[in-house]
């Protein structure tokens, strides 16, 4: 399916991009979430039209989320779980406690923003993860991971 990118989506194209994909992935994901729409004459037309505008939006959205990425760069988010005298966690730290420490701090940060590709943590320790405020603002933050005291 030929799709039109209303946004910047990662490994596929920038903002006014025809691109095909597959039709699960465009019908799915890039069409209800408003990141492309499907690449008809009159959608490219009423595009070129709303270019400008579209263009604009983007680069609000990415001003933010540099902002974000600056107020975010060099924190240290110190989580406290159960662990055992070996330092193993009683369960993990996943990505949706980290954001909800980050929220905590005041920034406000999503739990998909936290990428982890080492998936959960399970040990007590320091770790470097990720956020994504956006496509191109990538930030890493240090998590400490700590035996909560009884």
């Amino acid at each position: 399916m030929q799709v039109i990118l209303l946004d910047k989506v990662a490994n596929l194209g920038n903002l006014g991009d025809v691109v095909k994909v597959k039709d699960g992935y465009a019908r799915n994901f890039l069409i209800p979430t408003r990141r492309a729409r499907r690449a008809t004459d009159a959608a490219l037309k009423e595009f070129e039209a709303r270019r400008v505008e579209l263009e604009k939006v983007a680069a609000e959205k990415l001003a933010a989320a540099q902002a974000l990425g600056a107020q975010i760069s060099g924190k240290v988010v110190r989580i406290a779980q159960k662990a055992g005298v070996d330092g193993r966690l009683f369960g993990s730290v996943t990505n949706h406690d980290i954001a909800e420490a980050l929220t905590k701090m005041g920034l406000g940060v999503a739990k998909a923003q936290v990428r982890m590709p080492a998936g959960p943590l399970k040990t007590v320790g320091e770790f470097t993860v990720a956020v994504a405020a956006h496509t191109d603002v990538v930030v890493d933050v240090s998590v400490q991971v700590v035996a909560q005291a009884d």
